[in-house]
């Protein structure tokens, strides 16, 4: 064996050490569906394949939700978390995946592939017409023009004029499954596993990014821009990078709640929209890239459930459960945690020091 295959699978163990956690979630999740099916439903492993009704079936829809939410969430993190740009039209990436993509299938009947690819390029557009205002203006004034341009674009999609393409108020329905793959009706645990596969993969490329020379550059425009002007760096086009990569991904996001949800409606353009993504990330841990998946989570779950027990009280609690997530989580579920790590791997440290005999209870002092 040569050194570079040594190296190469060191580099492998390396990775799965380090991204463990992230596996075991993975297979976790996998393996959710049969373990609903086998000790809830009293159904056997081939329930779950063969698309049976029952609880296992109705809880990967849920998670379908959660998973499309979470990308559509961890994209405006990147903008909002990790580089510092506040957004408040961020919905319109996502609608505009979503209506386009189904409009693209349902009216012009093209290939999904094609389709896709169509609406990746009007991704790319919108985010230039997002970057091209960005030397003029910043902070909050940003924010309301790209309020303006989401409003704009919500008004259109619900215009008479386009009522036979976006469907109006109503909203886009009709939309057939283009492959067997992305029927979530008669294949949903296949449909589960390629959301799973890609809410995952769209995670381990954020850390990346993040984690990469450009994704430091990110932080520092976040940080302080002035500075990272200082230094040599053109934070425009870094800044239409980062929208660029968030508005592919959210309008992938709103690709698959297409294919998944039997109508679209116009609320997925509106400024709601955009601030449930907000939420979501204030939930996990603005800037952390994790928080928003866990966030997305919570936040789903916490609707569904609250919902479906209470009812029509459900938006009060559901605001009650803010406030105490703000006041006694104050950096997000991830954020807050990652805070206080330290102090609590040092607690754990010093009571295994006492509990082996090697301390006293106190602090060695320096020599």
């Amino acid at each position: 064996m040569t050194s570079t295959t040594l190296d190469q699978s060191a580099g492998l163990g390396d990775w799965l050490r380090r991204r463990r956690g992230l596996l075991a979630s993975f297979a976790l999740l996998v393996a959710f569906p049969f373990v609903i099916s086998i000790i809830v439903d009293g159904q056997g492993l081939a329930a779950v394949v063969n698309n049976d009704l029952g609880n296992a079936r109705f809880l990967q829809g849920l998670a379908i939700e959660v998973f499309i939410l979470g990308i559509y969430a961890i994209s405006y993190d990147l903008i909002l978390g990790v580089t510092g740009i506040l957004s408040f039209g961020h919905a319109m990436f996502f609608a505009v995946g979503a209506y386009g993509f189904g409009i693209l299938l349902k009216t012009f009947e093209l290939a999904w592939p094609v389709a896709v690819l169509v609406v990746v390029i009007a991704a790319i557009i919108q985010a230039f017409l997002f970057a091209l205002v960005l030397p003029r203006v910043h902070g909050i004034t940003y924010a309301l023009v790209t309020l303006g341009f989401a409003s704009v674009f919500w008004i259109v999609i619900q215009s008479s004029d386009l009522a036979d393409y976006a469907g109006a108020e109503i909203g886009l329905q009709g939309v057939e499954s283009p492959a067997w793959f992305l029927d979530t009706t008669n294949e949903r645990f296949i449909f589960y596993l390629l959301c799973l596969g890609i809410f995952f993969g769209i995670y381990v490329l954020y850390q990346r990014i993040v984690d990469s020379p450009a994704g430091r550059v990110f932080v520092a425009i976040r940080e302080n821009e002035d500075r990272a002007l200082m230094l040599g760096y053109n934070t425009f086009w870094f800044k239409t990078l980062v929208l660029v990569i968030a508005s592919i991904t959210a309008a992938l996001a709103g690709m698959i709640h297409t294919m998944h949800q039997p109508i679209v409606t116009p609320n997925v353009a509106g400024l709601f929209w955009t601030v449930t993504a907000l939420l979501v990330i204030l939930i996990g841990g603005m800037g952390t890239i994790t928080g928003a998946l866990i966030g997305a989570a919570v936040y789903r779950l916490l609707e569904y459930y609250l919902d479906r027990w209470f009812g029509g009280a459900s938006g009060l609690l559901i605001g009650a459960a803010y406030v105490l997530l703000v006041l006694y989580v104050p950096f997000g579920i991830v954020g807050t945690w990652r805070a206080r790590a330290v102090r609590i791997k040092q607690g754990r440290d010093r009571l295994l020091r006492l509990f082996t005999g090697g301390d006293d209870g106190r602090t060695p002092a320096r020599e």
